[in-house]
């Protein structure tokens, strides 16, 4: 009797799981709201295509929410739309659009409060205040999202991945545009961004501020006020990013403020109105890095220590080095300088008379940017050179004692 009872009951158990195993369909006889109503946990809901005007739904449960081509759900300027209070969510291949501008509330297409284990896979998100946001959670994953903001000034814009307070999220393969900020990290530790696209922002591509231990890789950040920020910081690991076309009065490719410890290393900056602009930037790897057609290549501040700046390419920059100090703690080593004039008699692909890539013009037009229209004259060339000989007002101590022949990247090709 006993063992026909525990048959039974494993029956029960295998029946049940057989009928939750089977999707729950939203489509227009049956909202989504009313479908994660009918779902118990672990299920999976199919939304049909069709345009779903609805918003403020919640997921309270483990569930796999996944469109069909063509499936939009459209909050039609009002609230948000997803708002996750469950772990193990899983949200793919929808469309969201339209979450409306609010000044007292960060409106978002997916919002995840407090949870762990959640992934947004694939999803196109389209005229959106904020669109993915982040409050709390832990072991996320963001991936494959396209997100399209329309921001017209910094006021009236959030974010598209917003991420605030956090641990060990994941965000890979998105592009993201036209927002106040593209990425934007503040108390998220111990986490990894890599291979996005960042464009068309109105502050910066990616934003840290008071994160640690996280990485970033193989990004591209172009067209942006800024390229990347990371503010109060340490352990950031920066590697081969795109910084480009960072162009405006106060535009950087990287910007770095009170920061320490971290590494930038075979990163590309080509056309921004400074490469690196650091201030309070301390026992930082610079190595290995392009600086490329950029007004000034490098803009590092007398509170800057204990850098090591070494085995850099500096390639047509209008400045190579500017700094506000008459001192410097910092380590040039190794680098290629184009605008080096000195020679290398031994041939040993080191030049014979160490560089120094403080121009005193860069020096000048940084006080009075008017004096630029001066740049290249014969007199100011004149000025330049005789500074070079007998230093007065450049560093006497910023000094590449081993600068390169010919490009480092030359001769890892």
């Amino acid at each position: 009797m006993i063992r026909y009872f525990l048959s039974a009951f494993f029956f029960a158990i295998l029946f049940s799981a057989s009928l939750s195993a089977k999707p729950i369909i939203a489509n227009s006889n049956n909202s989504i709201k009313e479908s994660i109503l009918q779902a118990i946990a672990y299920d999976t809901i199919i939304i049909k295509p069709g345009v779903y005007y609805e918003n403020l739904i919640s997921i309270e449960k483990p569930l796999t929410i996944i469109g069909e081509v063509g499936a939009i759900v459209d909050s039609q300027e009002g609230d948000e739309i997803f708002i996750v209070q469950s772990d193990g969510v899983i949200i793919q291949n929808l469309t969201l659009k339209n979450i409306g501008v609010s000044y007292i509330k960060d409106r978002a297409a997916i919002r995840l409060n407090r949870v762990r284990d959640v992934k947004i896979l694939n999803n196109t998100l389209i005229n959106t205040f904020f669109g993915i946001y982040l409050q709390k959670s832990n072991n996320c994953i963001v991936d494959g999202n396209k997100v399209i903001g329309g921001a017209q000034d910094e006021s009236t814009a959030g974010n598209a991945i917003h991420i605030w307070q956090g641990k060990r999220i994941q965000v890979t393969n998105n592009e993201v545009s036209f927002h106040r900020d593209g990425i934007y990290f503040e108390f998220v530790d111990e986490s990894y961004i890599a291979n996005n696209l960042s464009k068309n922002n109105m502050r910066y591509g990616l934003h840290f501020m008071f994160s640690n231990y996280d990485q970033y890789e193989n990004n591209r950040f172009q067209d942006n006020g800024s390229g990347v920020a990371v503010m109060f910081s340490k352990h950031i690991e920066m590697r081969d990013n795109q910084f480009l076309d960072n162009w405006g009065g106060a535009s950087y490719g990287l910007l770095l403020k009170e920061i320490s410890d971290g590494s930038i290393e075979n990163n590309n900056f080509s056309r921004n109105t400074v490469g690196i602009y650091a201030e309070g930037a301390n026992r930082l790897s610079i190595k290995s890095n392009l600086f490329h057609n950029n007004g000034k290549a490098m803009d590092i501040k007398g509170n800057s220590l204990d850098n090591q700046i070494i085995k850099n390419d500096f390639v047509g920059n209008t400045f190579e080095v500017l700094t506000n100090s008459k001192s410097n703690l910092n380590h040039f080593e190794g680098n290629y300088w184009s605008q080096y004039s000195g020679y290398d008699l031994n041939k040993d692909g080191i030049g014979d008379v160490p560089h120094r890539p403080v121009n005193l013009f860069a020096i000048v037009t940084d006080k009075i940017p008017a004096a630029s229209m001066l740049l290249h004259s014969f007199l100011v060339n004149s000025l330049d050179a005789a500074e070079r000989l007998f230093p007065q007002f450049i560093p006497e101590q910023l000094i590449d004692q081993k600068p390169k022949i010919k490009p480092n990247h030359y001769d890892q090709d």
